[in-house]
């Protein structure tokens, strides 16, 4: 997937550290401080231009969100709609999910979100895909006991062998749609790329996936 490249952003990211963390690391263990609050914390990693992350923020002021997104000029995008909306529930981080648990402790996260990941659909880069296993034990590593993934894709490859993963992993699958659209579901919040591809008439895939406590 390629990303357009914007000099500009980078600069921009440093001039708003009341949304972008700029020393993650130092937080690991005590997000709460960062938030001011006691509140259960969510993160979405890829969180694209933050549509997703910023409707969920809104619609669950009790919760705190961080929006996970490596690439600078994409973040960026989600900066400018978190200034926009100015939602105290909400911060970025610029880091590479790979490296979730130098920012993270165990019991920090209560629930993790994955919308429209980067499929690889090349057998080599199998280990990429955010639902390898893997990443499914980083995620253990950060989440508290009995902790959630919510997963999201256009792509049923992708979709299909994240099911198996999951499975193989020994987690527990529950609400699996394989048209979220016409399943009935409520309160589904969208990013700007479901958007996207639901308007060229792709089907949504959705589920949500526990770990075993």
């Amino acid at each position: 997937m390629r990303f357009r490249n914007k000099p500009w952003a980078g600069e921009k990211i440093r001039q708003y550290p009341q949304y972008v963390i700029s020393a993650p690391e130092t937080h690991k263990g005590k997000w709460h401080e960062v938030f001011g609050n006691n509140n259960p914390l969510h993160i979405e990693v890829g969180t694209g231009k933050g549509k997703f992350i910023t409707g969920m923020a809104a619609a669950n002021p009790d919760i705190n969100y961080l929006g996970i997104e490596l690439h600078q000029g994409v973040l960026a995008s989600a900066l400018d709609r978190l200034i926009e909306t100015e939602l105290p529930n909400v911060k970025l981080l610029n880091v590479n999910a790979a490296e979730l648990l130098s920012y993270f402790a165990k019991n920090d996260v209560s629930r993790l979100y994955l919308n429209f990941s980067d499929p690889w659909p090349k057998t080599r880069h199998e280990k990429r895909r955010l639902t390898y296993k893997s990443f499914l034990a980083l995620y253990e590593q950060i989440l508290i006991d009995g902790g959630e993934i919510h997963f999201k894709t256009d792509n049923q490859g992708l979709f299909e062998y994240s099911l198996v993963s999951f499975s193989e992993y020994g987690m527990l699958l529950r609400d699996v749609s394989l048209d979220l659209h016409n399943s009935g579901f409520e309160w589904n919040i969208m990013t700007e790329y479901e958007e996207k591809f639901s308007e060229k008439g792709n089907r949504i895939y959705r589920c949500e996936v526990k770990y075993r406590s």
